[in-house]
């Protein structure tokens, strides 16, 4: 019998990758979907039906099926207030109705807004890949969460409405592959909060705070040798973004409350056609975040040249402007050597006269 892998050895319900593959070749339907896929991605869905690895469970459906607000509201609670610094407690999940144009809805692998328990309104999203101007961006998208929720306020209360009621947005993003500038400013550092100060210390609630999360930056930082899990939000951050085994038994051994969530997991995945349909669910946000990366690329690429053929267009223009300007000088200096000749000349004259008088 083939020696169980590190997960099997936890969650004893983790399936050999003959046991996955004989239930698939039973269904014809889940086969042939199975086949379709390349080579990497059956390696992949058997690599996490068999414990070979885990599942990364930011993705859309997976973090949907043990994060829900609506069945498992104390687990998304916990994780919230991890990340904003207080305790809170989710009322319910919002519509989400975000201004954002569809380009870049494109390349969100998760995406929900959730109204806290005291007002306050947090959309929390995940992007594959961070893009360009995050702070502009996510300062539209919070002040279009802020109108609606006064939109929304003022039409429930009428006339007694007051700004008074109007409560915190809070804005919160994670990137899976975060954007130059976050490692520009620091490789080490992987979460940053923003919100409005004053420049003399007085203080006025401003109503919009903004946190980036860049798992890429703390995925490297976690794997450093030596470097533990150090608090509760490193625990969720592991949980959610990790599918290394050796770092999922490190959780595992520090909280056993995750014990429980991935049992849930690998409970999804003994129902194929259920994990197949959210597998293939999170392949279609790939395959559009992989289109859409590359068109950005090519947009940047088309950028990056336009930028250099002005920078040369300048450059030669500047080049023409000096010549010219050699040109003027050389003409101006010979102007003046001519006249300069000329007075000698004439001095010369005025001389010869003096003598002949």
């Amino acid at each position: 019998m083939k020696m169980k892998n590190k997960l099997q050895q936890y969650f004893p319900m983790i399936r050999t990758e003959g046991e996955v593959l004989k239930e698939l070749r039973e269904h014809k339907e889940l086969w042939q979907t199975f086949c379709e896929w390349e080579d990497r991605y059956q390696k992949e869905y058997l690599d996490i039906c068999t414990g070979v690895k885990g599942l990364k469970l930011l993705y859309d459906t997976y973090f949907k099926a043990v994060m829900n607000p609506d069945t498992r509201p104390e687990r998304l609670n916990d994780f919230l207030s991890e990340i904003l610094g207080r305790k809170i407690k989710i009322l319910k999940v919002l519509p989400n109705e975000s201004a954002r144009i569809a380009s870049e809805s494109s390349l969100l692998i998760m995406d929900i807004v959730v109204q806290f328990e005291d007002g306050s309104i947090a959309n929390v999203e995940v992007q594959k890949v961070g893009y360009l101007f995050p702070g502009q961006r996510c300062a539209c998208y919070s002040s279009d969460l802020l109108l609606r929720q006064y939109k929304r306020i003022r039409l429930e209360l009428g006339k007694s409405f007051t700004y008074k009621e109007i409560q915190k947005v809070y804005t919160i993003v994670l990137f899976e592959k975060s954007s130059a500038a976050f490692h520009k400013f620091s490789d080490e550092i992987y979460i940053h909060h923003f919100e409005q100060k004053s420049d003399t210390g007085m203080e006025m609630d401003l109503l919009q705070e903004y946190t980036f999360i860049c798992l890429d930056i703390f995925n490297s930082v976690i794997h450093n040798e030596g470097r533990e899990i150090e608090n509760r939000l490193e625990e969720w951050l592991v949980f959610l973004s990790q599918d290394d085994p050796n770092m999922i038994i490190k959780l595992l051994n520090r909280d056993p409350v995750f014990q429980r969530i991935y049992e849930e997991v690998y409970t999804i995945c003994l129902n194929t056609e259920r994990m197949m349909n959210m597998f293939s669910k999170e392949l279609e946000i790939l395959d559009r975040n992989t289109v859409k990366l590359m068109i950005d690329e090519m947009e940047e690429e088309v950028v990056e040249a336009k930028r250099k053929a002005d920078e040369a267009v300048r450059k030669a223009d500047e080049a023409v402007r000096k010549a010219d300007e050699a040109e003027s000088r050389a003409k101006q200096a010979e102007h003046r050597e001519k006249q300069a000749r000329e007075e000698v000349d004439n001095l010369k004259k005025e001389l010869e006269k003096m003598k002949n008088i």
